[in-house]
C-alpha cells in the first residue's frame, strides 16, 4: 500500500509477540489464566499471542468505544458486548491493541475488578505514554511509540486497513 510508511514491520512485531507470551507463559504458570481481548483492534495481537502463550488458558471478549470513526478519543466509554463467561478468581490478563489517553483502559479495570478476578493485568501491543490522561499500570508492552495515528495488525481507519500484517502510518499525514 503505496500510501502507507511502514512503522512496526511484520518480522518485528512477530518477534516481539513470542517474547511477550515466553514472559507471560512464565509468570502464569499454573495459575488459572484469561485473556480478554478488547475488540476489534486487539483481535490479531491476541490471537497471535494466545498462540505463543504455552499454558491452557481461556479466552473472551468485549467491545467497548471511545472512538467511534474519529482519530482522536471522545473520552466517552461504552461497552458494546460484554464478557460471555464470568471472572470471578480467574487471572485476567487484558489485550489491548494501543494505549494513549488510558480511559478506556481504566474505566475497563474498574469493571473488572467488581467481579472479583483474583488478578487483572494489562497487556498491550502499543503504548503512546504521552498521550496519558489516567494513571494506568501496563504490565506487558510490546513496543512504545510516539503520539502518530497508526493502523494496521487490528488496528483501523473507519474500519479499514485491520488486515495488514504491519504497523504503518499514511504518508504526509498530520499525525
Amino acid at each position: 500500500m503505496e500510501h502507507l510508511d511502514i512503522l512496526i514491520s511484520e518480522e518485528e512485531i512477530k518477534k516481539r509477540v513470542k517474547e511477550l507470551a515466553k514472559e507471560i507463559t512464565k509468570n502464569y504458570k499454573g495459575k488459572d489464566l484469561c485473556l480478554i481481548c478488547v475488540l476489534k483492534g486487539a483481535i490479531m495481537f491476541m490471537v497471535d499471542l494466545a498462540k505463543e502463550i504455552d499454558l491452557l488458558l481461556e479466552m473472551d471478549f468485549m467491545a467497548v468505544s471511545s472512538y467511534g470513526n474519529e482519530k482522536t478519543s471522545s473520552g466517552v466509554v461504552k461497552i458494546i458486548k460484554d464478557l460471555d463467561e464470568p471472572i470471578e478468581g480467574k487471572h485476567v490478563l487484558i489485550v489491548e491493541d494501543i494505549i494513549d489517553s488510558g480511559r478506556t483502559l481504566s474505566y475497563l479495570v474498574k469493571i473488572l475488578k467488581d467481579r472479583k478476578p483474583a488478578s487483572i493485568r494489562i497487556c498491550t501491543l502499543l503504548d503512546k505514554p504521552e498521550k496519558r490522561l489516567t494513571d494506568v499500570k501496563v504490565d506487558y508492552v510490546g513496543f512504545t511509540i510516539e503520539d502518530k495515528f497508526v493502523l494496521g495488525y487490528g488496528l483501523d481507519y473507519m474500519q479499514k486497513y485491520r488486515n495488514i500484517p504491519y504497523i504503518a502510518v499514511m504518508k504526509d499525514e498530520d499525525n
